[in-house]
């Protein structure tokens, strides 16, 4: 799944550990998404679009998109 997670978060000048704090989940699971190795859950990627106020497919694509 392609994401714009590492854009909206170097936007905001939040290392990877600010933004998995404030998600409430690792560092490596943020670095697993922005690398492409991990698709978010549901309820992650509904927290993810209410941090950045974006919709989820804003931030979230799949590769058929």
């Amino acid at each position: 799944m392609k994401s714009k997670l590492r854009e909206l978060r170097e936007a905001k000048e939040w290392s990877q550990s600010d933004l998995a704090e404030k998600l409430g989940v690792s560092r490596q699971t943020v670095n697993a998404i922005e690398t492409e190795k991990y698709d978010p859950s549901l309820p992650l990627a509904f927290k993810v679009a209410r941090l950045f106020k974006k919709p989820i497919e804003e931030i979230f694509a799949t590769d058929a998109d």
